[in-house]
This record gives C-alpha cells, structure tokens and sequence, in this order.
C-alpha cells in the first residue's frame, strides 16, 4: 500500500517482493483468493494509521500451505487453511491470561502490523492459522476470516434471549452472514439499512422486517448489532432497544457518536458495548456452526488488479454481500 488517502486517489499500489520467508512455528500460504474487508478500506484511506510503510492490506486470505518454518508441526504441505485479521498474541498479558486473548496488550494484526492477503503469498504463525471445512470452496471461505467472525463475536455480545428479537443496522459482508447465523440460533431478525439491494439480500435470507436504516422497526428489539460505520445510528438503535437490551458496535471504526439522552436512550438498563477482534475459539466454534448451518456467503469476485476497484464500490456501498479477490485464477 502507498500513501493513505480517498479510495480516488488509489492508494494501493502494486509491486513486487521477495517470497516471505516463513520464520520458526510459522507457515508459508500461497494465496488463491483474499475476502475484501471495510478494515482494509480504513486503512487504504488512513481512517485507521498504517503500523509500518507499504503494509500489504488483507485478513481474509485462503490457500495452500507450501512451506513451514523450524519447529512448524501442525500442517502439512498442500492443507489447506485460512489466514484472519489476529495474527498473533504475546501470551502472557493479563488479558491473555485470562483468556481475552483479542484484548492483549501487544497484539499483531493480518494486513496492519504484518503483511496480508493481497499477495501471492503470506505467512502466518500456524497456532493462528484455520483449517477451512471442506464444505467451503476459496470464495465462500475468505469472507468467514473477518466478516464471520467478527459477526460471531457481535451476536455474542448482543446477548439475544432464546427466541428474541435482534436488529442489524447495516447489512453489508458481516451482517448478512451474521443474520443467517442468528435465525440458526432462533432469533427473529430485524434489518434496518439503506441498501436496496441489502434490504433485499435480507428478505431473501429471511428476515422477520426490512427497513430504511433510521426507520423504526414495528416491535421493540431485545437486542442490536450496529454494523454501519455511523455513529449517528447509535441513538437510534438504543431508542430501538427493549428494557435491559444491549447493543453491540461491530466495527473497528465508527464516525462520532452524538449526544445520548439518558431516559430515552438508556435508562431500563439498555446498554452498548464495542466489539474487538476475535479469540482463536472464537473461530474455532464458528467454522464448525458455519459448517453445521451451512451458512451461504453472498461473494462478488474481483481479479486482483482491480483491488483498488473493489475498495471504491465498497466506499461507494455497490457490493451487496462479501466482495473477494481472485489473487490467483
């Protein structure tokens, strides 16, 4: 990636690099196809800081392992796996102790502190790779690697009651994984965005009502998941909330939240809380639900020189579902 700046101005650019060399417990991937994530567009327009010059964007890679570093056991050459945004965790921090692993201190980030999936090939500690179930080709896989997971992690810590009701404002590349995973569970689910096309994604998938992202929805909601990056939607959501629900803000970044009002917004114990990252059991027990479900990944394929292309229809919100990049044909 050059200088981060508006997706017109193209700031990725495209080079060339020696084959990453894989270091002790790491493996080599080569790369067939890499899911197209809002983080990565955070970082391609500077929203979020590069952690060091040029990074290679992309948490959401799929391919084969072709080589390993010393002491590497868990894989062998020609397994197949998947590469997410955590990628790496120091251990011995007191939220790795405890099992927060996606709270530590000093993490590494796929695509941020090390290079990513818009690569031929990338390299990634094995305890952090995936192995994808066979039930997913490439394509369906790569947008589990962030937008399953993160949406996972979301309807954890939205709390939805047995049978409840849950509101997804935004519907993008996690919430129409995230909703099918809910109605899995039981949840009648609730879609409020600006999308046609999502409103029509989500009819499709089944969902309970389909609305215009500041429309109130007909029934008070037990529980909501904020996938848009506005923060103007948190008022409204929370005034959406029945006593006692929580909403959970799924994005890495989210434009400024305005003033709350605290009996319409908050008061009966309504509450909002953040979403960050993802634990390795996290996703662990999501591939297996995914599996299970199976969940249908809505994917819109792009060659790999037009990444840049596929960043400005996300900006521009032309992809409807979960854009992937064909890093090899």
């Amino acid at each position: 990636m050059g200088q981060p700046g508006p997706v017109s101005t193209r700031p990725l650019v495209k080079g060339f690099r020696d084959s990453p060399k894989p270091l002790a417990k790491e493996v080599l991937v080569d790369v067939s196809v890499c899911g197209i994530c809002r983080t990565d567009l955070h970082l391609a327009e500077g929203d979020l800081q590069p952690h060091h010059r040029a990074v290679i964007p992309g948490h959401e890679a799929v391919g084969v392992v072709v080589g390993s570093g010393p002491g590497s056991s868990r894989f062998t050459l020609g397994d197949r796996v998947g590469v997410a945004w955590l990628g790496g965790v120091c251990g011995t921090c007191a939220y790795c102790r405890r099992g927060d692993e996606n709270l530590c201190s000093s993490p590494v980030f796929t695509g941020w502190d090390k290079d990513g999936g818009y690569a031929q090939q990338l390299t990634v500690p094995e305890d952090f790779a995936y192995p994808i179930p066979d039930i997913f080709s490439d394509e369906q896989a790569a947008p589990l690697l962030c937008s399953g997971l993160i949406g996972y992690r979301a309807l954890k810590r939205a709390g939805v009651p047995a049978g409840g009701r849950l509101g997804i404002y935004g519907f993008g590349s996690s919430a129409h994984l995230t909703a099918q995973l809910a109605m899995h569970q039981g949840a009648s689910v609730f879609v409020m965005t600006r999308s046609a096309a999502g409103r029509e994604l989500a009819q499709d998938l089944g969902a309970e009502y389909v609305g215009d992202a500041y429309k109130h929805p007909p029934v008070p909601l037990d529980s909501a998941i904020l996938f848009a990056p506005v923060g103007d939607l948190v008022p409204v959501a929370l005034r959406a909330l029945n006593r006692g629900g929580t909403l959970a803000i799924a994005g890495i970044h989210l434009t400024d939240i305005p003033s709350l009002n605290y009996q319409a917004h908050l008061f009966f114990e309504r509450q909002v809380c953040s979403v960050t990252a993802n634990t390795r059991a996290d996703g662990q027990e999501l591939f297996a639900l995914a599996a299970e479900i199976p969940l249908s990944p809505a994917t819109i394929p792009y060659p790999f020189d037009a990444a840049d292309t596929a960043l400005a229809d996300l900006a521009a919100n032309r992809i409807t579902g979960s854009a992937v990049l064909r890093v090899r044909e």
